[in-house]
């Protein structure tokens, strides 16, 4: 099979190598899946690059968790009936080391294929897994937010995007975050009640304003160390701020005193260490709004299977509103 990879970490046009490689085989609880959308995310290149200080969990390391096609072959333990299934797929990497769906094939444990309704592009099956299971999590671990202000920082960007359906759809109003009109369109177009640049030096104030005082019930955080300051100013007594990134700042400073004056819980979200039981109900949300036409996707950059230095390239740049994905087979099917 074609598959595209690198053995050394690096800059994306010096490591990264597009060839041939045997098609693997799923065992136990696995299945093969023919890949026709490969999605990339942040920590795929970052990953590549050596940012997150990790050595290789593989000699060849084939990127990518996320992607959607069509289950090719079953490994024992699954049911036969699962052949030909349209599926989107996430944590590919779990199946195998080194294993991602930037190849033509690629195994994935049985339950992190799930299957893709037909009116539901392949481009938005790869787009779901880390970004969609992120915000979920972030959103709704603590348990529910019906009737409470929710603050979504970077309500424009992939994680963001679903966070602001996710929190509407519980219930919730939301406040989001944006630095343009266009990044706040977009924001509002998923449910975003609010919409404030985060930059306005009285972005405290006015949170506090639509919150009748209060503050925010829950933070979802792309860049703790950024805005913990103006996160604490933001939310209300006993608040949540669940962090998923801390991009400009990698070793933030916690004001221990700011953070306990308020009681604020303050977790992270990591997709690669969440459980499978929590994996699961993001699934299941995730399954049941895509199945009413209820989840709206980010619009995808779509590269050629060996423009994936490009791809990897854009994310570096910052990605924004798009999703960066591979089309490594027809979109279309």
């Amino acid at each position: 099979m074609k598959a595209a990879w690198y053995e050394r970490n690096g800059p994306a046009r010096e490591v990264m190598i597009v060839g041939e490689m045997a098609i693997p085989e799923p065992g136990p609880n696995q299945v093969l899946v023919r890949v026709h959308a490969s999605g990339a995310n942040p920590h795929d290149v970052k990953a590549r690059s050596g940012w997150t200080g990790n050595p290789l969990y593989a000699e060849k390391v084939v990127p990518h968790a996320d992607g959607a096609g069509f289950i090719e072959k079953v490994g024992p333990g699954v049911p036969a009936s699962r052949l030909g299934q349209r599926v989107w797929t996430f944590r590919a990497d779990a199946a195998r080391p080194g294993g991602g769906t930037a190849a033509e094939f690629a195994v994935v444990n049985a339950a992190h294929a799930v299957p893709l309704p037909d009116n539901v592009p392949l481009s938005t099956g790869a787009s779901l897994g880390v970004p969609a299971i992120t915000a979920h999590t972030a959103v709704l671990r603590d348990g529910t937010v019906a009737g409470q202000w929710v603050l979504v920082h970077a309500g424009a960007g992939a994680v963001g995007q679903f966070a602001i359906q996710f929190a509407r759809w519980s219930g919730a109003r939301v406040i989001a975050s944006a630095s343009t009109p266009e990044k706040a369109g977009i924001a509002r177009a998923c449910g975003a009640d609010e919409v404030l640049d985060y930059r306005d030096p009285d972005f405290v104030a006015k949170v506090r304003d639509l919150t009748g005082g209060l503050g925010v019930d829950r933070i979802v955080e792309v860049d703790l160390g950024e805005n913990l300051a103006a996160d604490i100013g933001a939310i209300r007594m006993n608040g949540i701020i669940a962090s998923y990134s801390s991009t400009r700042v990698p070793k933030p400073v916690v004001d221990y005193y700011a953070v306990a004056a308020k009681g604020v819980t303050l977790h992270t979200v990591q997709g690669r260490h969440l459980s499978e039981e929590r994996r699961a109900a993001a699934v299941r949300d995730i399954s049941a709004l895509l199945s009413r036409d209820l989840l709206k996707a980010p619009e995808p950059a779509i590269f050629a299977f060996d423009d994936v230095a490009a791809a990897h390239e854009m994310i570096e740049a910052g990605a924004g509103i798009r999703k960066v994905m591979l089309a490594v087979r027809s979109l279309d099917a």
